[in-house]
């Protein structure tokens, strides 16, 4: 028995220091995925673990404040702003974060690359008047305004998607700049929105780029003309005195989509700068003359646009500086002039020495077509040209001048429409003989940047925008009562008018 309990209990001590033993061995452990730097496309991208995907993250943070305006980086020439009154914001201020993903896998076809970029706004608006001495809030005004009164915002500010596109073997497809447009858009010198060249602004798009080497490139493209290559299409018969009163000539008339905008592009891209020529087609397609579909409609009519623009690099003033300079022609086609950061109607006040008179006012409106109802369509004809020259003093100072200026000019026809409502809408003192919607809109400024450290900057710009309309000189209109801006319905002489702004701004980028 003494012997049967020995051999147990040793067996169940030679068992127990195996089972230690064992527990001591080290375990195969798992690999780790290490974030591997992704050294194809340039510095900042990384491989996504697991994968042969190379991403690159990237961003800016934005504070801005515009001096004398109700929008960002835009100038008094409507609306609230342009009342030039208690209503008017002597500044407003936005923030922004931008937020880029960038990936690029290579394939045996080539890079196939998605680009993203999305953007979080809070810009502070203003109060709008009611009518009944009250006011209440309202979101920032101009045609780039975020809507931050708006419940759908996200924390009480709004989120935007700038880019969102697929490049492969050739192909954009997706959200992305225009091809009509320049790399420099309507910012020739570096920062403000200028009339005279395609926008910035992206749009839907299915487009194929042919690479010919030596820096030339072809494109063409069809892409989406809601809303951003849109302006007005005006049914003039459907026009109000409260719209006149704005600049606004007329219902906008416009129907759903049939046809993208169709886009030509060829670039030159060289040490010595870059040349592009672009053009552009256009269909305008309207609703309906009356209420319903049996009251009939104008025929399509396609509009066009033509561009050339030019970069001179390396010029002698000084390493990195620039000139950028373009220029525009439409017909029917008005945003590839007026892009569309920029307002499609515009009433400027300002003050009057004509007896009679309670105040000043510039009245204008930018469409692509006009007609009345059982009449065909009248295209409009829009032609500008801008530019810039930035200089670098060091590589942390840099000043830019810029000038830019847009021209609409509307048919005898056209304007026979226009005028019949003006005339009987807002009893224009000169009459029919006064009556002249055509107009001119120029901007001239310049900007200073200082770069304390990499990827930091501050800005300051001054900009002066003139609106110069044509209706006879010491003509008057009678306007109804403007409630919003509190304006009274009274005379109003028809004049020129100007403002002056100025932009102060950080940003970081990352």
């Amino acid at each position: 028995m003494n012997l049967k309990k020995s051999i147990i209990l040793g067996s169940g001590v030679i068992l127990a220091s195996a089972g230690a033993q064992a527990a001591d061995l080290p375990m195969k452990a798992k690999p780790v995925e290490y974030v591997k730097v992704c050294s194809l496309y340039g510095p900042g991208f990384y491989y996504i673990p697991g994968t042969d995907t190379c991403l690159k993250l990237g961003g800016y943070l934005r504070v801005a404040a515009t001096l004398a305006s109700n929008s960002y980086a835009y100038p008094a020439d409507s609306g609230l702003a342009a009342a030039h009154n208690r209503l008017s914001n002597a500044y407003t201020v936005r923030s922004r974060e931008a937020l880029n993903i960038d990936t690029r896998t290579a394939t045996e076809y080539g890079t196939v690359r998605t680009y993203f970029q999305g953007v979080f706004n809070w810009t502070a608006g203003g109060y709008t008047g009611q009518g009944n001495g009250s006011t209440v809030y309202a979101s920032l005004g101009g045609v780039s305004a975020p809507n931050n009164a708006n419940p759908g915002a996200v924390a009480g500010g709004t989120v935007g998607v700038y880019d969102a596109f697929i490049q492969f073997a050739g192909f954009t497809i997706g959200k992305a700049q225009s091809q009509f447009t320049t790399p420099w858009a309507e910012y020739p010198g570096n920062w403000y929105e200028l009339v005279g060249s395609g926008g910035w602004e992206r749009v839907n798009q299915f487009t194929y780029t042919a690479d010919f080497g030596q820096g030339v490139t072809v494109s063409l493209s069809a892409q989406d003309q809601v809303a951003n290559y849109t302006t007005n299409v005006w049914n003039v018969s459907a026009a109000t005195a409260a719209g006149l009163a704005t600049g606004t000539y007329g219902g906008n008339d416009i129907a759903g989509t049939v046809a993208p905008d169709l886009v030509a592009m060829l670039r030159v891209d060289q040490a010595w700068g870059l040349f592009q020529a672009s053009f552009a087609a256009h269909d305008n397609h309207t609703a309906y003359y009356g209420a319903t579909e049996v009251t009939g409609h104008p025929d399509d009519k396609w509009g066009w646009a033509a561009q050339l623009a030019l970069s001179i690099k390396n010029i002698p003033t000084g390493p990195g500086d620039t000139i950028n300079m373009s220029g525009v022609y439409t017909k029917g086609a008005s945003r590839y002039t007026f892009n569309s950061y920029i307002a499609t109607v515009f009433a400027m006040y300002g003050g009057t020495n004509l007896p009679g008179a309670y105040q000043s006012v510039g009245l204008a409106g930018l469409s692509d077509s006009v007609f009345v109802a059982g009449s065909g369509q009248e295209l409009t004809t829009t032609f500008g040209f801008n530019g810039g020259y930035t200089h670098n003093w060091d590589p942390h100072w840099y000043t830019t001048i810029y000038g830019g200026l847009g021209a609409v000019r509307y048919n005898g026809t056209a304007k026979g429409y226009i005028c019949n409502a003006f005339v009987t809408g807002l009893a224009l003192s000169s009459g029919i003989a006064g009556c002249n919607p055509d107009f001119n809109y120029a901007s001239i400024g310049t900007n200073t940047s200082w770069t304390p450290v990499k990827n930091l900057t501050f800005l300051a710009e001054l900009n002066y925008t003139m609106l110069d309309q044509k209706y006879a000189g010491g003509s008057t209109v009678t306007l109804p009562l403007q409630s919003g801006i509190a304006k009274p319905g009274a005379a109003y002489q028809l004049k020129n008018q100007n403002s002056l702004t100025m932009l102060l701004q950080a940003q970081r980028n990352w």
